[in-house]
């Protein structure tokens, strides 16, 4: 049988889909980039937004219109929040919910492989679009928080962490097959291994993931702020942990953070990037902004502008609020026009690009390594591109083809959406 993947969303997603993927090959099957050949469609879908629920009834819509004969799983989030719509999209589409993704190749082979050794079943490249360099590895699912505008919480359940021997198998896997960046994802990842019978940490995990594995480069995905606290920075005295945290802000006003139910102050936000950047004056902040919250005057706008303005962010993603049926913040007052909203967000998109070319600027003259993922041809050369540590993209000319190569730079230019830089050595 001949299986395509494709997903909308977050990280965490994409690690899923790695691993289905994994496993459908260790029982014998193939995985295809092409939809028109393809036996079975995988979608996992998204409903973090309206725009991303949007996105996933799209994608199916589209495989049943142009495949009318293939047969649809229709998994993740948007799948799982409204299985009845789902399934109406045809009667070719099979809904499996986020509380049985870990078992979806057992329920589509009526086999037991999700229980199978997977560790020496190589990586993958998977083909197509959905194809990434960097290795996406779950090692977390769900959430304990009660933010009163997620819908994830509801979609993904309370907060569990994956074992830790599961996790080292996928590295290991994935190690094998060339991976030279591991990237370790989950909902609420600052919460692994806080409800094991014996608790433990996320940066016990990483120093277990260092010790037992020769993994080149290790990044983190997002974590939440009340998650870090000041030994969390340890991690960073081992050079292959990139120097980079996606920790999310969504206001820089506390009233607002206060009716979004977020475990967090402005203040207490700045105190934990004040820990990265004793470590390292350069080290990369990227956050998350909501805009137009139910609530949010024009006064507490302006100060979450001025908070994100005076922060440094080295880059960030902004969403314009979302209502979304079945969270708290949909009967609030004080609901914000969306017309409104989206003026909002593009005004702190400018803020954040300001703030991400001064980061960039600031590297300028400065060494660092970068993983290629792409080469372009140029001139008799390649025109390579991919990310340092900090994951500032970079791109730099070389008579070489050097994807999935780290190479030592020297950061020479700083472009509109990243830097250009001069390989050493």
């Amino acid at each position: 049988m001949r299986i395509f993947f494709d997903t909308v969303g977050c990280r965490l997603n994409q690690s899923e889909i790695e691993r289905l993927a994994r496993e459908f090959r260790a029982a014998g099957h193939s995985i295809t980039g092409n939809r028109g050949e393809a036996d079975l469609v995988v979608v996992n879908t998204c409903s973090v937004t309206s725009q991303a629920a949007s996105d996933s009834r799209q994608k199916i819509r589209q495989v049943v219109r142009l495949f009318p004969a293939a047969q649809i799983i229709a998994t993740g989030c948007w799948a799982t929040l409204e299985p009845e719509e789902t399934q109406a999209l045809s009667g070719n589409v099979r809904v499996v919910v986020n509380a049985e993704k870990d078992r979806l190749t057992d329920i589509v082979l009526g086999d037991s492989v999700s229980e199978m050794d997977l560790s020496l079943i190589e990586r993958q490249l998977l083909p197509g679009s959905r194809q990434r360099m960097r290795a996406f590895i779950k090692v977390q699912d769900g959430c304990d928080a009660c933010c009163t505008y997620c819908v994830t919480r509801i979609a993904r359940g309370k907060s569990r962490g994956e074992p830790v021997e599961r996790i080292l198998a996928d590295i290991r896997s994935a190690l094998s097959g060339g991976a030279r960046e591991i990237i370790l994802s989950g909902v609420q990842l600052g919460s692994w291994g806080i409800h094991f019978p014996t608790p433990s940490r996320l940066s016990d995990l990483i120093k277990i993931i260092l010790t037992e594995t020769d993994v080149p480069r290790l990044r983190l995905s997002s974590i939440e702020p009340w998650d870090i606290d000041p030994e969390f920075f340890s991690i960073f005295s081992d050079s292959r942990v990139c120097r980079h945290l996606h920790i999310s802000l969504q206001s820089g006003c506390a009233a607002t953070l206060k009716r979004m139910g977020r475990r967090t102050s402005p203040g207490e936000y700045l105190e934990k990037l004040s820990f990265a950047r004793q470590l390292d004056p350069h080290f990369s902040i990227t956050t998350d902004v909501i805009t137009g919250f139910p609530g949010e005057t024009f006064q507490e706008f302006a100060e979450s502008m001025e908070f994100i303005r005076r922060t440094g962010f080295s880059g960030g993603h902004v969403f314009p609020f979302s209502s979304r049926k079945g969270t708290p913040a949909v009967a609030m007052p004080g609901q914000v026009p969306s017309r409104e909203g989206k003026q909002r967000a593009a005004r702190v998109r400018q803020v954040l690009e300001e703030s991400a070319a001064e980061y960039r600027q600031s590297l300028l003259g400065r060494k660092g390594r970068v993983l290629w993922e792409t080469a372009r041809p140029q001139d008799g050369g390649f025109l390579l591109a991919g990310f340092n540590q900090e994951f500032i993209r970079v791109t730099a000319s070389s008579p070489q083809e050097l994807v999935n190569v780290i190479s030592p730079v020297q950061y020479t230019r700083n472009l509109e959406t990243g830097l250009f830089g001069e390989i050493l050595g």
